[in-house]
């Protein structure tokens, strides 16, 4: 045994390996006085109270074979011993959605918000993502790995531990290269496992702003088959919104990307309802992200052909948009994930506690749905449930340790860092 956590007043987690829906969101495992042994980086077990039960991802099981009193003792003596001191234990946190890779902020942009100016405005203008494509295009990798990791620093120190990052601040072959590289150097350097997404997508570049058929050429043509030669993107996520991508651009897309072997992902209905859920499902997008202006048909197809939605609390906070419809698309049977969407522009802000009290005060979700929103949901949205987002045997050993008694004190207090001890891959950060 490698670690081993005492003193668990309260462990809080999801169990299983695929998104939670409905009220199953809701049903999470909430164990008094827990015990954790840790090895080779895995979960290799959960003590329940004083007795000799584990927890495992099929229930509590007593009759595990090394589970006698002895090998116990032993597991626990040669182990690093983790005083949890009577504090609320979960998951390490997942953010399944975020621009983590850019050049510059936008800070300039803060007086056009407050005169009123609508973010599509912005974007015409000259600002918004095209603001941030000039400077990422001028920033030099190493330059971009530095300012990354500093980001990645600060989400570790919030209580993340795996965390999504697309590109889309490039939108020409080689920079959108530039930022899928950084990311995969990223996973070198830094215990937060970043996933990779590619967004070519993400908007029309000046060079091409009359020629809107030749840009998607380029992505389809030059910008997929390049990525997918050095194997830099896990998934393709596309803007499909009023002004950006159609519909139709949006489905061509992304039916071609999965022919080069990367799992569809859409920004949907974040501003107009012009279908991006129901295009989610078509395709069978892992995710549809944003949702703020979904109609009920939108969520009935994710429902029915099981998409999770992304909500992205922040970014309506930040500009000053209605929240998505988390409720309705609990009840309609939609697995419901949360994150970040940290990014220059809408949502500067890389805080996922900021987003647990966001989700609990504006979506209305219960701590226990948020929970698993940020956790299993989570990573499920970028195909990781099957090794993290729940604290069970032969699961990374991703753990947040919280200064905290219990769930709700973390949704309740709210501008303060909770996270005392973060743990990744069994390595106390």
């Amino acid at each position: 045994m490698d670690m081993f956590l005492k003193n668990i007043k309260l462990l809080a987690t999801p169990t299983g390996t695929a998104a939670k829906i409905g009220k199953a969101q809701r049903e999470i495992s909430l164990v008094s006085n827990a015990e954790i042994g840790i090895k080779g980086g895995k979960i290799e077990f959960v003590k329940c109270g004083d007795d000799n039960y584990i927890a495992s991802s099929n229930g509590v099981d007593n009759n595990a074979a090394w589970l006698t009193r002895t090998n116990y003792n032993d597991a626990k003596s040669s182990a690093c011993i983790i005083d949890c001191e009577g504090k609320l234990v979960t998951p390490g946190l997942v953010d399944p959605h975020t621009h983590l890779v850019f050049g510059g902020w936008r800070q300039s942009e803060l007086k056009l918000k407050l005169e009123g100016m609508p973010y599509l405005e912005i974007l015409k203008s000259g600002g918004g993502i095209l603001n941030t494509v000039e400077r990422t295009r001028s920033a030099g990798e190493e330059e971009l790995i530095y300012k990354s990791k500093e980001h990645l620093d600060e989400m570790l120190r919030l209580g993340v531990t795996t965390c999504e990052a697309k590109s889309g601040y490039g939108l020409r072959t080689a920079d959108e290269i530039k930022q899928l590289r950084v990311i995969r150097d990223l996973n070198k350097i830094h215990a937060i496992e970043v996933v990779p997404t590619f967004m070519g997508a993400h908007a029309i570049p000046k060079e091409y702003s009359s020629d809107r058929s030749g840009y998607i050429d380029l992505i389809i043509n030059e910008m997929l088959p390049a990525v997918a030669d050095e194997n830099l993107a896990e998934f393709c996520d596309v803007f499909c919104e009023t002004a950006v991508f159609t519909i139709e651009e949006s489905l061509r897309i992304l039916l071609k990307a999965e022919k080069y072997g990367l799992i569809p992902k859409i920004h949907a209905d974040e501003i107009d309802p012009i279908g991006g859920a129901q295009i989610a499902a078509q395709v069978g997008a892992i995710s549809a992200e944003h949702l703020i202006a979904t109609s009920d048909e939108g969520i009935y197809a994710m429902a029915e052909h099981n998409v999770i939605a992304v909500l992205l609390p922040a970014t309506s906070f930040y500009l000053d948009k209605p929240y998505a419809r988390a409720r309705s698309m609990i009840d309609a049977g939609v697995a419901v994930a949360a994150g970040s969407d940290f990014n220059p522009g809408s949502s500067p802000s890389l805080n996922i506690q900021l987003i647990l009290n966001l989700a609990c005060l504006k979506y209305k979700m219960t701590p226990a749905e948020v929970l698993t929103a940020v956790t299993l949901n989570s990573a499920a949205a970028i195909n990781r449930a099957h090794v993290c987002g729940s604290i069970e045997p032969g699961k990374n050993a991703d753990i947040v340790i919280w200064d905290a008694p219990d769930l709700e004190y973390i949704f309740y207090r709210y501008g303060s860092n909770l996270a005392h001890t973060v743990i990744k891959n069994g390595i106390v950060m």
